[in-house]
């Protein structure tokens, strides 16, 4: 199977196929850099290293505020 490679966002209306080999790699940021969870969209995640009372977290934007995937309370670094 071929590799493909994108630099950017990639968007499917019909879901993909195939084998996922290795680990996802999702953006890092800290509560103070986490960039507004409107403008990142719903659905967005990422990993914030400072969102769970100053220990990291995998954070999900609900469109509102940055969510905690553990508690789905909004982040904050204390």
């Amino acid at each position: 199977m071929a590799t493909t490679t994108f630099s950017g966002p990639v968007v499917s209306n019909n879901g993909f196929t195939g084998d996922v080999v290795g680990a996802v790699k999702v953006p890092t940021y800290t509560v103070a850099t986490a960039p507004s969870a409107a403008t990142a969209g719903a659905g967005t995640v990422a990993y914030v290293s400072d969102g769970a009372a100053g220990s990291a977290i995998l954070a999900f934007s609900d469109g509102t505020n940055w969510k905690r995937s553990d508690t789905g309370g909004t982040i904050a670094a204390s």
